[in-house]
């Protein structure tokens, strides 16, 4: 009985935490610039549930259009990129065998930030749309992570350290050719538009843009989570899991482009948003332990609810003014990153 419940200990916490994430997200409806009873907001949701009409249809009420048209699509793509980012940040730290990891330490922050800061100043990308920036930031960091890959390659097979080192030497390029490119643009409208996307923001998020990055950052949770094995054994190394009969080269490198593809929406969806994928999934390792098949869906639960609360904050500590949620995660997340290591190293309050 007491193993029963052990194994099944994460069930009711995944459990425990979606009905929380309900809950924020009720929560998060209901604040802003405009505050709204939470009887209206279930009567509003269940109306729309109940009607055949889509939900970005324009006209049915106030309430309705503030809730299904400007703060719904924020909250659904602050729980995905949540969820996405700190799972990445699992991966990430399962395949270089680093805690310290986190979604972007392969350089694909730097090729989304290559790739932004060319379609604002350039114009690279106009043919795509108003999603020109978006799409030029995913393809920058798609482009970093195959580049990551085809360096670590050479002169032998890729390993974790292969992958850390390449990873920096192309961050390193792409940091260069972003200075270069606002150096010579002298464009300070176009700056202020780089630092604002640099900060991360959910306003932008359309029901129709959700449809897309929703249903490829869920499936590829759940692939990670039947992956579990694998991973675990990433955390023995190499030599370990060839003596287990596994090779782990092509699980390595399948892995990272995963990731990178949602990084890559999250990043073309939300701009950069930093921290979720490295202080996440050290503080449920520090929890649940080191097995993936606990911590994948704890870790994805805990990212979406934290971007949700996270949010909603943004736009009620400052009146009538949103604050970046770039800015609030580092607020919150670089002393409580700082304070979790001297805990864990020091012993302080017990471990």
């Amino acid at each position: 009985m007491w193993r029963f419940l052990k194994e099944s200990s994460h069930l009711f916490i995944c459990l425990l935490l979606a009905v929380v994430l309900v809950v924020v997200v009720f929560w998060a409806l209901s604040i802003g610039t405009v505050k709204l009873p939470m009887q209206q907001i279930y009567m509003a949701v269940l109306e729309q549930l109940q009607s055949d009409t889509p939900i970005d249809t324009i006209g049915k009420g106030p309430v309705h259009d503030i809730i299904w048209l400007l703060r719904l699509p924020r909250l659904v793509l602050a729980a995905i990129v949540g969820c996405g980012l700190s799972v990445c940040g699992v991966i990430m730290q399962a395949i270089v065998k680093n805690p310290l990891a986190d979604p972007y330490i392969l350089g694909i922050s730097s090729g989304a930030s290559l790739g932004a800061t060319a379609a604002i100043l350039f114009g690279i990308g106009l043919s795509f749309g108003e999603n020109f920036v978006g799409i030029a930031a995913f393809i920058g960091a798609f482009a970093i992570s195959l580049g990551v890959l085809f360096i670590s390659n050479l002169g032998g097979r890729s390993n974790s350290i292969k992958l850390l080192l390449a990873g920096m030497a192309l961050s390193s390029v792409c940091g260069a050719f972003s200075s270069f490119i606002v150096y010579f643009a002298n464009n300070k409208e176009g700056m202020q538009t780089i630092a604002y996307w640099m900060m991360g923001s959910f306003a932008g998020a359309r029901w129709d843009n959700l449809a897309i990055i929703a249903p490829i950052v869920i499936i590829a949770v759940l692939f990670f989570w039947t992956q579990s094995r694998m991973l675990n054994l990433m955390l023995l190394g190499d030599e370990s899991a060839l003596t287990l009969g596994t090779d782990l080269h092509i699980y390595r490198q399948a892995y990272l482009l995963i990731s990178s593809l949602i990084v890559g929406f999250v990043v073309y969806s939300a701009g950069m948003v930093g921290f979720v994928g490295l202080i996440v999934p050290h503080v449920i390792r520090m929890l649940v332990g080191t097995d993936h098949k606990k911590l994948i869906p704890v870790t994805a639960l805990t990212g979406a609810v934290f971007l949700v609360i996270a949010d909603g904050l943004c736009r009620v500590i400052i009146p009538r003014t949103e604050l970046p949620i770039g800015i609030l995660i580092s607020l919150i997340g670089a002393p409580c990153f700082v304070y979790l290591m001297v805990k864990r190293s020091y012993g302080f309050g017990g471990n």
